[in-house]
């Protein structure tokens, strides 16, 4: 086992377990502490974090089958194993109202124990990693749990990468990027603005790591008080504060040997930047009202809709957290600035849901992929897949999706020009000839740029041949490097 564990033994005569402490303390490494009372075995969980409890059923005035009763109301997560005396039968009924994990009957046999106590904290630890699976998919929104039988069937240009579509050379490289530093254990920060899809490259990432088979947790940072927060990260004990009733385990601890999705690290308050920085130099955990420090190893991933560099600059953000987060640093553009994705996400989307609809979708109708192109999507991929389902909604079976039902925002948006944010530039020169040449030159810049020079994606925006913007890069001596 590769984590550290607390065995409680509570037993009225404590000389008669000395040999069984040792070999689980020598042998199996676990931390073993030793109650001689139900009063002193009480305050031993509160105080401390136990993971498994053996209690001797004791005398008359001393019942152990009762504290482990008491226990699994408590701590319904501590492993209760209960040493019956020798020949007894009226305890097997005790041991069940009290649930324990195992029982066994006097003389004891060192290895014996020690094998259930090994047995009962696998046990245990497979328990929760079915409960971290099942609230993780719970979690899951549909846009990340989908997973189409027939892969891309309508689909005709565009790649994928986990749940990730793309067609854009932008986010091919980002892929790329994210495929090599998800064989790396350094923290990831990725930024962009909200709905581009930080959240699906952080899941990407982890499910292409070596940490695939542990849990991804998810935590969003906004709008929580540092006591929340601290609790949902770090957790607590109970009687840390009003409300507490009982232990927490946080998920630093949760997701030992995964990856914990921090979104909207921007939000987090001065004070508990400090927690975090602490963490990540550290690699250890306190839980609230805990004097215990435990090691916990989880990759962070953490997710900003504002840049950091800024808030770093302004104070808003520590410096020292800011570059321990960004051990490997991912920037994902806004939808407006990779065009050519629009279409591969509008395909996968109208498959996705007139699947869940049970409709059937002919495809794409020319027009709505063109009216579709020249809007800017402020909200990004998840505006672009509300408007899609909206439209697989209102689109009868066995027809096209078309303008028809388009939104009326997204049917009257001007054409993109090369690109909408173009009308603010005001040309350069004196005569005519001079100001069309400056705004020329503008436009084929600009749109270089924007399909970071991929000269046949530019110039078929362009209406251009490929050797005619060779000609214009020439004549306006524009060059990838320093084009500004």
């Amino acid at each position: 086992m590769d984590r550290d564990y607390t065995i409680l033994i509570v037993a009225r005569d404590e000389g008669t377990w000395t040999e069984l402490a040792e070999v689980m303390a020598d042998r199996s490494g676990y931390r073993v502490l030793v109650a001689t009372t139900d009063i002193e075995a009480h305050q031993l969980t509160r105080d401390v974090h136990i993971d498994l409890v053996v209690a001797d059923e004791g005398s008359k005035d001393f019942d152990g089958c009762a504290l482990l009763s008491n226990l699994r109301i408590s701590h319904p997560d501590i492993v209760r194993v209960l040493v019956l005396a020798r020949g007894g039968d009226r305890q097997s009924k005790a041991f069940r109202e009290a649930s324990v994990y195992q029982y066994v009957r006097k003389p004891l046999e060192v290895e014996q124990i020690a094998l259930i106590v090994k047995r009962g904290l696998e046990s245990r630890e497979l328990a929760r990693r079915h409960r971290l699976i099942s609230r993780e998919f719970k979690m899951s929104d549909e846009s990340i749990a989908y997973h189409p039988p027939h892969d891309l069937r309508l689909i005709h240009e565009g790649q994928q990468f986990e749940k990730l579509v793309y067609a854009s050379e932008k986010m091919a490289t980002i892929c790329e990027m994210a495929k090599t530093s998800a064989k790396t254990d350094l923290p990831i920060l990725i930024q962009g603005e909200t709905g581009t899809g930080k959240e699906l490259l952080a899941r990407a990432i982890h499910y292409n790591s070596s940490r695939k088979s542990s849990p991804l947790l998810m935590q969003n940072c906004g709008g929580m008080n540092d006591d929340l927060l601290q609790s949902e990260l770090f957790g607590h004990k109970r009687g840390a504060f009003t409300g507490a009733i009982s232990d927490r385990l946080g998920l630093f601890r949760a997701a030992d040997g995964g990856t914990v999705f921090l979104d909207e690290i921007s939000e987090v308050s001065a004070s508990f930047q400090v927690s975090l920085l602490r963490f990540l130099q550290e690699g250890e955990v306190k839980p609230l009202g805990s004097d215990r420090t435990i090691h916990s190893n989880v990759r962070i991933i953490a997710a900003s809709n504002r840049p950091l560099s800024q808030l770093v600059a302004t104070r808003e953000f520590r410096r020292d957290l800011y570059y321990r987060l960004k051990g490997i640093e991912f920037e994902v553009p806004p939808l407006r600035d990779r065009v050519a994705d629009i279409s591969a996400l509008a395909e996968f989307f109208a498959a996705k849901h007139s699947e869940n609809m049970g409709r059937k979708i002919l495809g794409l109708s020319a027009n709505l992929l063109e009216k579709l192109s020249h809007y800017d999507f402020p909200g990004n991929v998840r505006e672009l897949e509300n408007e899609i389902r909206r439209l697989v909604a209102l689109t009868g079976d066995g027809e096209y999706l078309t303008t028809r039902h388009l939104s009326p925002n997204i049917q009257d948006a001007p054409r993109r020009g090369p690109s909408n944010r173009d009308r603010g530039f005001v040309p350069e020169g004196k005569t005519l000839k001079d100001q069309v040449e400056s705004l020329e030159r503008h436009l084929v810049q600009q749109t270089l740029k924007r399909y970071r020079w991929n000269q046949s994606k530019a110039a078929e925006e362009l209406g251009l041949s490929r050797v005619g913007l060779s000609n214009k890069i020439r004549r306006y001596r524009l060059d990838e490097e320093n084009a500004s």
